[in-house]
């Protein structure tokens, strides 16, 4: 008989998105820290979950990690004369927008969009080289910034954002933003230190949008 052919979704990993193999789920998720992905049966089940949330597709839910307060954060390590960074996407694509805080108070200094037809991962690559070009302006070349999307630093190491969303009509917009980060990403040098956010042991990036 047979063997029923599997769908995989990967939400975090070296590519997200729905593959029909183990291997090759294995090449995205192999030694990738904090790795996101599920076996679905159908085609129709793996869309349904990729548009979705890892979490909204298993049954143990995320720990919950409160915020924390900037006494709390400093004596967990985390670097408080920092920027942190997050993005927000309503729907896989979707409207889709990014911002930047001070770690320290989580006052709002820049924030873009929202932008039809964008995803997160977009997303939080254009919050990262924001905040480099944000810190360049300002001289502050070596002010660390933090992200919790592996994805995005990987991306911006790169130089490139490497997303497999289509440029349409509607996301016009979009690709323009992204051009112009990859156009100042092989432009310009990069010493501001990415550091990866720890929402398990930190509680919220202080950039989050609150919509979880």
């Amino acid at each position: 008989m047979a063997k029923a052919r599997a769908f995989y979704v990967v939400w975090e990993g070296v590519t997200p998105g729905i593959y029909t193999s183990w291997e090759e789920v294995r090449q995205q998720t192999h030694n990738y820290p904090g790795a996101k992905y599920k076996r679905f049966a159908s085609r129709e089940e793996a869309e349904a979950a990729y548009r979705g949330s890892y979490w909204s597709c298993i049954k143990k839910p995320p720990r919950a990690a409160g915020p924390k307060s900037p006494a709390e954060l400093q004596r967990l390590g985390v670097r408080l004369d920092s920027l942190a960074v997050d993005a927000a996407c309503s729907g896989n694509p979707g409207l889709m927008e990014y911002r930047g805080v001070r770690t320290d108070t989580g006052e709002e200094l820049f924030r873009s969009g929202p932008w039809p037809g964008g995803t997160n991962n977009i997303g939080e690559f254009l919050a990262l080289v924001h905040a480099l070009a944000w810190l360049h302006q300002r001289g502050l070349t070596s002010t660390p910034i933090y992200s919790d999307s592996r994805n995005a630093q990987k991306w911006v190491r790169e130089k490139k954002c490497r997303t497999k969303l289509e440029p349409t009509p509607e996301n016009e917009k979009i690709f323009d933003l992204i051009q112009r980060a990859e156009h100042w990403l092989q432009t310009h040098p990069t010493t501001n230190p990415i550091l990866d956010w720890d929402t398990e042991k930190w509680g919220e990036n202080p950039a989050d949008f609150g919509r979880k």
